[in-house]
């Protein structure tokens, strides 16, 4: 029998910046080459969001207008279902706003602080400069490669409490905050980044992985992957002007 993924890709109405719905065709793209049917529902404002339907679930990034319509929805409205679908360990990736609304706050520069979902310990201190350009990462995910590439574009400081790890160490870039040398966050199944531009399609590695991962908790076992060949990325990484390479 043919495998099958869920994905839910929340309100991509409204928080696909930066191409950010690149990172939905990347994981449709190498779950089809392998013969697993992903199959994506789009779920929006006012629209139920069922946290035992779907085995991964997407959360984009969006400009401060576009999370400021959505935030009620996202927290007040959807956010136990959210919540439960994260104690559930069902994989979550986040980007950059989206990766913001989960945590506990975000406080503008002029101190006023705006409610998140809470869903994981973090919080976000924005600043009125911002963090701008391509990114290298160290990852540990993974048993072969362990870099990661993105683009990042925020201004919001993002700092990590008990029980969040970062997903990376910033090689080239600014990463949370511009501090710690931290980029992204992990907590159970949930994965978080400010890369943009967009993500997965540069890293195949985490695209496999969040699939596997999706996969296992689906079935309660570990789940082997298909090998798939990452010339083409490669290809495309190694293009990318040696001021930038790790």
């Amino acid at each position: 029998m043919q495998e099958k993924i869920r994905l839910c890709h929340l309100y991509p109405d409204l928080l696909n910046l930066y191409g950010d719905r690149g990172n939905i065709l990347a994981l449709v793209r190498r779950s089809s080459l392998r013969g697993i049917d992903m199959e994506v529902d789009a779920v929006t404002i006012g629209e139920n969001f069922d946290p035992d339907r779907y085995d991964m679930i997407f959360v984009g990034g969006g400009q401060d207008a576009e999370q400021n319509i959505l935030r009620n929805d996202f927290v007040s409205v959807k956010g136990e279902k959210i919540k439960e679908a994260v104690a559930k360990n069902k994989v979550f990736l986040c980007i950059c706003g989206g990766y913001q609304m989960m945590g506990h706050y975000y406080e503008e520069h002029d101190g006023h602080k705006i409610e998140c979902l809470g869903a994981i310990d973090i919080w976000t201190v924005g600043k009125k400069s911002r963090f701008i350009g391509d990114t290298v990462y160290s990852c540990d995910l993974f048993p072969e490669s362990k870099i990661l590439y993105g683009f990042e574009n925020h201004s919001g400081r993002t700092y990590l409490g008990e029980g969040v790890k970062p997903l990376a160490k910033v090689m080239t870039g600014s990463g949370n905050n511009g501090e710690d040398r931290t980029e992204g966050a992990i907590y159970k199944n949930v994965y978080c980044t400010y890369s943009h531009g967009s993500f997965l399609p540069k890293n195949p590695e985490m695209t496999d992985y969040l699939i596997k991962t999706a996969l296992e908790v689906q079935k309660g076992t570990p789940y082997t992957l298909s090998p798939l060949t990452t010339d083409v990325e490669n290809f495309a990484r190694n293009a990318l002007p040696t001021c930038i390479k790790p």
